[in-house]
């Protein structure tokens, strides 16, 4: 059985007494059935220091991206488009819209998804979309831009039923975290039981964002396997039926074969 977390940031999470080491982080994964991990960037120059962190491994492979929160002072699409460019990145993102916490600078946010698409499309790379309270703008801009030609993710899905309905309509895989297993996200359980099994994706968005029984711990890419159990559980199929689906479709997405 593998299981692949399709999304995590594999270079914050704690080395200092959590993990002895990447390689570390990685064995407490594989030891759970994780054999794969996509590690995602937020800033330009955080995707330089994470690939140097973890280097070229056979079971990791990198996104790369600006997050909508991380926009202060713009970037360099021609360096995102350059750096997006190499073998060993296979999506672009995260990118998308944060309402929540920003509103100050939502043309800069919308300008910087749109060209994170546009790249994706040129080097046949998908998409890591995040969202949040920005539902209609995030769906606009993906049709748009065509963003169905390069295909993507949207990622640590928790929106609502009609928004599953409308991504999956554009041909997008949605990816579902440890918050499908709190108290509380019995919305979010009625679209995991809605969404295809042959477009579903699992991932930890390590370090958050611990699923139970480890909520308020650190996450870290081993405990993707609770979220798997926890949607096999949902679906009613076995852990192993829903490590096969999720692991075939994130091959699929990102054009890795596993």
């Amino acid at each position: 059985m593998l299981l692949v977390d399709s999304h995590c940031h594999l270079d914050s999470l704690d080395f200092a007494t959590l993990h002895h080491s990447v390689d570390d982080a990685l064995a407490k994964a594989k030891a759970q059935d994780v054999g794969f991990v996509l590690a995602v960037a937020t800033t330009l120059p955080g995707y330089q220091a994470m690939t140097q962190l973890i280097g070229q491994r056979d079971d990791v492979a990198f996104s790369c991206g600006v997050h909508p929160l991380n926009l202060e002072g713009g970037y360099d699409y021609a360096e995102l488009r350059s750096l997006a460019a190499a073998e060993q990145v296979v999506a672009m993102g995260e990118t998308g819209l944060d309402y929540f916490y920003q509103q100050d600078n939502i043309p800069l946010q919308q300008e910087s998804f749109r060209q994170h698409i546009r790249i994706g499309r040129d080097l046949n790379k998908p998409v890591i979309v995040h969202t949040r309270d920005a539902r209609e703008d995030t769906l606009a801009i993906l049709r748009e831009e065509n963003a169905q030609d390069c295909g993507g993710v949207l990622h640590c899905f928790t929106e609502d039923l009609p928004t599953a309905k409308a991504l999956l309509d554009l041909g997008f895989y949605i990816s579902f975290s440890g918050i499908v297993t709190f108290r509380n996200a019995e919305p979010l359980r009625e679209v995991a039981r809605y969404v295809p099994l042959d477009r579903m994706l699992v991932e930890t968005d390590s370090p958050y964002l611990a699923p139970v029984p480890h909520r308020g711990k650190e996450n870290q890419p081993a405990y993707v396997r609770d979220v798997a159990e926890y949607l096999a559980v949902l679906k009613g199929i076995s852990l192993e039926a829903l490590a096969q689906a999720t692991t075939a479709n994130f091959s699929r997405l990102f054009h890795i074969k596993l």
